[in-house]
């Protein structure tokens, strides 16, 4: 029996992920490379000729480093189109629309709605007030969506959406996109809010598949190191 080829997954979650699932994109081709890059906290020194002692040691550090993804993801129309029946009928009607919605979902708060609510009261309020009602308490910023970034069973990560770029190649008769490739920079979140236990979860699998893979890595370095030392 065959094994069907494994996806890149962004998944948006909410408090539990065993209830109703607000957003998945299942990358409809896997990018065929990905850049990581990896941040290194600055160690600052002392100016030369002030005689001041440097903040910290040189082999210390305040933060482990950050960790940051850049992903293209490629969608196509013609995919869904040859399959026929009810499949083909969304792509039809809005070409690649739907997984390009999807995907900006992801960069918004969940209650964008609300607050664009809040805003028209606050306005219609201080119209009909002359503008002269005291000062409201500020909103608190709304919380950027939980997502998840599955590439393979050892790459399961809480990430953020940092940067998207869209480019729409191709347009049906309705100027619906048909083709699209997106531009994904992703940042994992190294402290993950103390409410979201899948986050910290994901992040705590993912580094001890790491650590093992690390470990695995010692039967080379012993290996090598047989062959290097006389002793």
């Amino acid at each position: 029996m065959s094994l069907l080829p494994l996806r890149g997954i962004l998944l948006e979650y909410g408090a539990a992920l065993l209830g109703p699932i607000p957003n998945l994109i299942v990358f409809q081709f896997n990018p065929e490379q990905m850049t990581r890059t990896l941040t290194i906290p600055g160690r600052r020194a002392a100016p030369e000729g002030t005689g001041a002692q440097p903040q910290r040691e040189s082999h210390a550090t305040s933060a482990p480093p950050a960790e940051s993804f850049s992903i293209t993801a490629h969608f196509s129309a013609a995919d869904d189109l040859g399959d026929g029946g009810a499949v083909s009928v969304i792509p039809r009607l809005f070409g690649v629309g739907p997984q390009l919605a999807a995907l900006e979902k992801m960069v918004y708060p969940p209650q964008t709605s609300g607050l664009i609510g809040a805003a028209i009261d606050a306005v219609g309020a201080a119209l009909s007030s002359g503008g002269n009602s005291a000062p409201t308490t500020p909103r608190p910023r709304e919380r950027v969506p939980s997502i998840l970034f599955i590439w393979g069973p050892s790459r399961v990560l809480p990430v953020s959406i940092t940067s998207m770029t869209i480019t729409e190649k191709k347009y049906d008769v309705l100027l619906n996109p048909v083709q699209a490739e997106v531009q994904i920079g992703l940042e994992v979140a190294l402290r993950p809010p103390d409410d979201d236990p899948i986050a910290q979860g994901a992040l705590k699998y993912t580094n001890l598949i790491k650590d093992t893979q690390a470990t695995l890595n010692l039967t080379k370095a012993v290996e090598y190191a047989a062959d290097i030392i006389p002793f």
